[in-house]
């Protein structure tokens, strides 16, 4: 083996023996397990969130593979109608050609066409993640088989009423002049303005003043609105004021829903361009006057001074004219939450339009009823009160959206605007009982991405054939997924399931946290923190790093502080840590936490962690290349005790793996592997190796070789690379049957054996109370100890005599002997055993002067950090403004220099002891 772990250097050769040996598919035999990935965008890459689920999931199919299970991992890419059809059409834009020079059914092919020369970038990078996907049966969402699936579905829910077509209020991108989903939208704050506006009174007795961060939406007002229990508006209510600028009247109305304290308490009610306003016009009879154009500029329902101007010219125009009608009482600075189109960057205005809906109640019962009768769990359960809350409270399902590129709504319509559905124009007319020479012209709309997504659990086994995979994977057993989706895809899967499957899709729904950076905020490129999971595998370069996180920003003002950070932060780029030690991460840190923070330490330490194994197995296949092993029982303490704390450990990982708490899985596998394994037993080996009886040498090898290869099938679904790696290494010596540690058992935990475990563990304690003793008196680690015991019981005596070789090679002792219990400990440093004293001769040991004086200055610079500490914590400025996380910092500093005091204290007193003790 080399020196070190090169992760580079095995990780892409092992992936590709895995995926050419066909080891991903699923297997004829074992018990059905399946999980369906939630589709990744055509045009994705890998972030750090689909790294953190695909790690879940990998873990799980490979350790249900390795039970036996016929495993599938359903793999696949969604079409993303909006952010594909704008990579291609900026493509298109780089050659000075727009989609309506090439027409729809050109600009189609030209979408194909990239997404078979460019398309899937993340699924190239999913294999470098090690993801032991189904890549036979890879399927995307515009695929012949399940389109079809979409059309059977529209069609079917449109016959059955469940889909219809109506004018309601939308979130409306007016640079891609289409309807997005909520999911679809970022809303940030940002800096603006809070206009207060007077509106006269139509009885000539003053006017009203309303606030409003939107002016140009006043054209559309259809009332003004104040809270019923406001005792400043009494009189107002039923009163007519007079619009400004239009020369309409409009009345005063009382509505709970409006907020006293916000600005003067008097609201303007728009229904055509505020969803708020919009309910509030339905339960009071307003009128819903539309004042834009698709593209947001103002239209003819609004006066001839602003039709025509783009929503933010016209806001200055009207600001003007209100100014100079004396009716701005005043502009304020005010901070609100801007919503902008994900792929555009364009500010979304609530628009009312023609759009497809799906009529979502008679859906919603079903599966509602699913989660309250137990046929779907959540995981953690927590979670069932957001899905109940968001079902009971489900409106109708927007499924319409204005482009090109997906699935085109089954609909046609004849010179009257009727309508008719069917899987095509022939099956339309047949339905409709039209004849061939009536015109029809199809819907130009899309459906929403997320309609093809909910049929995902079916659509891709093969649904609505009766296919064995359908037969044999549906329902899945759990659906592993981050909040934020709940309601965009859970429930819609769920509802489609039930419709169409008449049973769930999944049995269990295990929603994990949304990862953050090491300070708790978002990842988002405008923040300029998003961390690529590939460059921590590869790591990256400085500049290269910098042009990544400045290239393509929605806001491209904020680049040069984003350079700035970026440079402070990472100020020679981000070093390679590999794969494993990056899956090892995020399997730590898997917690039952809605937001889980992202620390570049924890990954450096993981990638010691890498390091570690891989030395520690290297010793092993040294202390056994030129041996004949042969398999025996474990007869040493220190064998039967690794053995007893491997089945210990195997059980607990199975059982976390089992309840989704990789977490404690992965600090289970940690705490073994690290310290049970790597630092005490190779160590305890050590005395065997260079002294014992061949076969006790024996039986100490195969010992090591044992526990380290079925330590490695427990690591291997969450380590895939360097598990493979040194498990082929130790095929050889323990006669390993099987191509790779992918398909070989996870252990089962066989039996516990306590009297080993209680006897290494009170070695273990005896041999650090030594070390302990050591490392305060700052002795040379090689230099032997004279070793006395005090007091303690016939176990003790016992436990001292048997492993009284192990504790003279392992704690460097010199000589060793019981003392009386009365006798005189003065000239000794103590630790305690429970009730045994383990007792280190300070006779000759250390220069008593020299070490206080040493202890001195170490205690001197202590006391003014802890003093520097107390300044801080004490400082009501920095205690609050300082951000949380730093005066957190602060205080754990604080306890961690009383800590040190504390001991640098007692080592004082006990030198000084021993200064005073002697003649």
């Amino acid at each position: 083996m080399d020196k070190s772990y090169q992760p580079a250097a095995i990780e892409k050769r092992w992936y590709q023996l895995w995926e050419s040996s066909d080891y991903f598919s699923p297997t004829s035999e074992g018990k059905p397990y399946c999980i369906m990935l939630p589709p990744p965008n055509v045009t994705g890459n890998l972030y750090m969130g689909h790294a953190f689920q695909d790690t879940i999931m990998d873990v799980l199919t490979r350790f249900h593979r390795m039970q036996g299970d016929s495993a599938l991992w359903q793999t696949g890419m969604d079409h993303a109608g909006i952010a594909t059809q704008m990579v291609v059409e900026r493509r298109l834009a780089e050659e000075g050609i727009s989609r309506h020079d090439l027409g729809r059914e050109k600009f189609i092919e030209a979408v194909w066409d990239w997404k078979d020369s460019s398309g899937g970038m993340i699924a190239r990078q999913m294999r470098r993640l090690g993801a032991s996907v189904d890549w036979d049966n890879d399927c995307f969402t515009m695929d012949e088989d399940l389109s079809q699936a979409v059309m059977k579905v529209f069609v079917e829910l449109y016959h059955e009423g469940l889909i219809y077509r109506g004018k309601r209020l939308v979130n409306w991108d007016p640079v891609l002049h289409t309807a997005l989903s909520d999911l679809e939208v970022i809303s940030e704050e940002e800096n603006g303005h809070l206009w207060h506006i007077r509106y006269p009174r139509i009885d000539g007795q003053g006017y009203v003043v309303v606030a409003t961060t939107r002016p140009e939406t006043m054209l559309g007002d259809s009332a003004v609105a104040v809270n019923p229990d406001d005792p400043r508006y009494t009189d107002l209510v039923g009163l007519e004021l007079e619009l400004p600028l239009t020369g309409r009247k409009i009345p005063v109305i009382t509505d709970s829903y409006v907020d006293i304290d916000f600005g003067s308490g008097c609201v303007k009610i728009t229904p055509a361009h505020d969803f708020n306003d919009y309910d509030m016009g339905k339960r009071h009879g307003l009128q819903v006057i539309n004042v834009l154009n698709d593209d947001a500029s103002l239209n003819d329902e609004t006066p001839e001074a602003y039709r025509g101007l783009d929503r933010f010219e016209a806001r200055k125009k009207i600001i003007a004219d209100l100014e100079a009608a004396g009716l701005l009482e005043k502009t304020e600075n005010h901070k609100l939450m801007i919503p902008r189109g994900d792929r555009s960057g364009a500010i979304v205005e609530p628009y009312l339009t023609d759009q497809w809906y799906v009529k979502i109640e008679p859906l919603a019962k079903p599966a509602i009823a699913a989660v309250e009768s137990g046929q779907i769990r959540f995981i953690p359960e927590n979670w069932n009160k957001t899905y109940f809350d968001w079902m009971h409270r489900i409106e109708d399902w927007c499924i319409s959206r204005q482009l090109w590129w997906g699935h085109r709504i089954p609909a046609w319509y004849d010179d009257a605007g009727n309508i008719f559905v069917g899987y095509d124009e022939a099956d339309a007319r047949q339905r409709g009982g039209l004849s061939a020479d009536c015109a029809l012209r199809q819907d130009e709309d899309v459906l929403d991405t997320w309609f093809s997504s909910a049929l995902w659990p079916f659509s891709t086994l093969g649904w609505p054939e009766k296919t064995p995979r359908l037969e044999t994977y549906y329902p899945g057993n759990v659906l592993v997924t981050g909040f934020d989706i709940i309601f965009f895809w859970v429930a819609r899967m769920i509802m489609m399931g039930l419709k169409f499957m008449g049973d769930v899709p999944f049995r269990e729904v295990y929603i994990h946290g949304l990862i953050r950076d090491g300070q708790g905020q978002k990842m988002s490129k405008s923040k300029g923190n998003v961390l690529d999971p590939i460059d921590l595998i590869d790591g990256i370069e400085l500049e290269p790093l910098v042009k990544k996180r400045t290239t393509g920003l929605m806001q491209p003002h904020m680049a040069p502080a984003i350079e700035k950070s970026t440079r402070k932060e990472f100020p020679e780029g981000l070093q390679a840590f590999g794969c494993d030690a990056l899956r090892f991460t995020f399997a730590a840190l898997a917690t039952n936490g809605r937001d889980i923070r992202f620390d570049l330490g924890r990954i450096e330490g993981n990638r010691n962690f890498c390091n570690k194994l891989w030395n520690a197995a290297r010793y092993v296949l040294m202390s056994t290349s030129d041996f004949d092993i042969q398999p025996v029982a474990a007869s040493s303490a220190a064998d039967r005790w690794i053995i007893s704390r491997l089945h210990r450990m195997t059980g607990d990982v199975r059982r976390h793996i089992n309840e989704y708490r990789l977490d404690l899985a992965a600090q289970r596998l940690y705490e073994f592997i690290w310290n049970e394994y790597c630092d005490w037993y190779l160590e305890l080996s050590k005395p065997v190796l260079q002294a014992g009886g061949e076969g006790e040498k024996n039986a100490t090898r195969y010992t090591l070789l044992h526990v380290l290869e079925s330590s490695l099938r427990v690591l291997h679904p969450i380590m895939p690379f360097i598990t493979e790696e040194i498990w082929q290494r130790l095929r050889s010596p323990l006669a390993l049957e099987g191509g790779s540690i992918m398909l070989q058992a996870f252990p089962m935990a066989g039996d516990n054996d306590q009297q080993a475990e209680d006897d290494i563990a009170w070695l273990q304690q005896v041999l650090q109370g030594i070390r302990n003793i050591r490392a305060e008196l700052n002795v040379a680690p090689g230099k032997p100890l004279d070793v006395a015991f005090q007091a303690g019981t016939q176990t003790d005596r016992e436990r001292q005599q048997r492993f009284g070789a192990l504790l003279e090679s392992l704690g460097r002792i010199g000589s060793a002997r019981w003392l009386a219990d009365d006798a005189d400990t003065a000239e000794y440093s103590v630790a305690l055993v429970a009730g045994l004293k383990v007792l280190v001769s300070l006779q000759g040991l250390v220069d008593v002067e020299d070490e206080l004086a040493r202890l001195g200055k170490l205690l001197g610079r202590e006391l003014a950090d802890l003093k520097r500490s107390e300044g801080k914590l004490s400082n009501k400025r920095f205690v609050d403004n300082a951000p949380p996380a730093v005066v957190e910092q602060e205080h754990q500093r604080l306890t961690a220099h009383k800590t040190r005091v504390a001991g640098f204290e007692a080592q004082v007193r006990k030198l000084e002891q021993l200064r005073d003790s002697q003649p």
